[in-house]
């Protein structure tokens, strides 16, 4: 559910009761849940504790007081960790109603609410609901264009509640203004593990907000940056926060605009760096320019397993200029180089066996690969078998 979400918080109301009025006139039997039957339903069937139907009841009744038809699921939840609510349309009022349930849960861990219109309200809902529990440790808001309003509440929240490791908000509409919020979040947070920021609309200001942040960041091992507009000065200062850091395991910046300056950036970032072990950077505008110095870095580095740079303009130039960096750095940790949808020639080839040759744990894609026993790029972190020192196991969507 990705429509545009209204400015106003009365606007969203009203879309919220709009949309429970819908729903209950397409589900009729949704008037017996008010009956006193459901609620003694719900205290003596598939319950584990005596705390389980008073959450239920306190959502029912928070439910009917906002016109809201409850998620049956919800109702069946018990003592489970896990309440996965994506797709349901709950929008701003049914997120108040189910944050009146989340607020003395004492059993749901992970939650997960992608996709619901939250909007702005929806996210200041669930924002309380994190001040006060601190059983919560993983959240997906992701694609609810939550906004800069939503954010800042929600940061805020994060800042009071060290329980949470992993937040997602992909796909929330944040742009420059957003970036402020996030960038206290990184100086505040230390508890925050992995935090997924792909698809919105983070520019090159918002890159040199968060450059800054991310240098004195403790605590994120992992970064999803992908899908933004990370270009110029902001690329630069995001590389310059990456070259200072000290626990960043994992960074996704693809599909972005870092371009050749980016890339040296990122190649003196990896001069210094000894603790990032995977790299993403496919379809980032990147030339040979960019690539002879990002190999600079290669040369040196001890601690990067996985470097993704496929779908770049490097050309053959680019491409071998790489392969002789990773190849002249014997103490090199890479197990999977990228190359793909790349250029290549006859050179190129003849390379990339001598690297096999010399280096045989490194898996190099490639538009020529054919080996089965090299990994499918789609999931690079397959090939650490291993968790990280966080105990998170690296995940890098392309």
């Amino acid at each position: 559910m990705k429509g545009p979400c209204k400015a106003s918080t009365k606007n969203e109301d009203q879309e919220g009761r709009a949309a429970a009025t819908a729903r209950q006139a397409e589900a009729p039997e949704a008037n017996n849940f008010w009956t006193a039957d459901s609620h003694f339903a719900l205290e003596t069937e598939g319950t584990h504790s005596l705390g389980e139907p008073v959450m239920a009841t306190h959502y029912l009744e928070s439910c009917q007081a906002l016109s809201v038809v409850p998620a049956s699921c919800l109702l069946r939840q018990g003592s489970a960790s896990e309440l996965n609510l994506r797709h349901r349309g709950l929008g701003p009022q049914g997120a108040r109603a189910l944050a009146s349930m989340l607020t003395s849960n004492v059993y749901i861990k992970r939650l997960d609410l992608r996709d619901n219109g939250l909007c702005g309200a929806g996210a200041e809902a669930l924002a309380d609901v994190l001040c006060k529990n601190n059983i919560i440790s993983d959240v997906d808001l992701s694609d609810n264009q939550i906004g800069a309003a939503g954010l800042q509440a929600i940061c805020a929240a994060l800042a009071l509640n060290p329980a949470v490791q992993k937040m997602q908000l992909g796909g929330n509409r944040l742009e420059e203004k957003a970036a402020q919020h996030l960038a206290a979040l990184l100086l505040r947070h230390t508890s925050l593990k992995s935090l997924d920021l792909s698809y919105n609309q983070l520019n090159d200001l918002a890159g040199e907000t968060l450059g800054p942040a991310l240098a004195e960041n403790t605590g994120l091992t992992e970064l999803n940056l992908s899908w933004n507009h990370l270009r110029g000065p902001g690329a630069i200062a995001l590389a310059k926060g990456l070259e200072a850091n000290i626990f960043l395991k994992v960074l996704d910046i693809s599909h972005n605009g870092f371009g050749d300056s980016g890339a040296a950036s990122v190649g003196e970032a990896l001069k210094a760096n000894n603790v990032l072990e995977e790299l993403n950077m496919r379809n980032n505008r990147i030339s040979m320019t960019g690539a002879l110095k990002l190999g600079l870095g290669l040369q040196v580095n001890q601690t990067l397993r996985i470097l993704i740079i496929s779908k770049n303009p490097i050309r053959s130039e680019g491409y071998v200029s790489l392969l002789k960096s990773v190849r002249n750095n014997r103490s090199s940790a890479l197990e999977l180089l990228d190359l793909s949808e790349i250029q290549m020639n006859r050179e190129c080839d003849d390379l990339t066996n001598t690297v096999n040759a010399i280096l045989p744990g490194l898996c190099i894609k490639n538009n020529t690969s054919r080996r089965k026993d090299w990994p499918p790029v789609s999931t690079p972190s397959q090939l650490a078998s291993a968790p990280t020192d966080s105990g998170l196991v690296s995940r890098m969507p392309l």
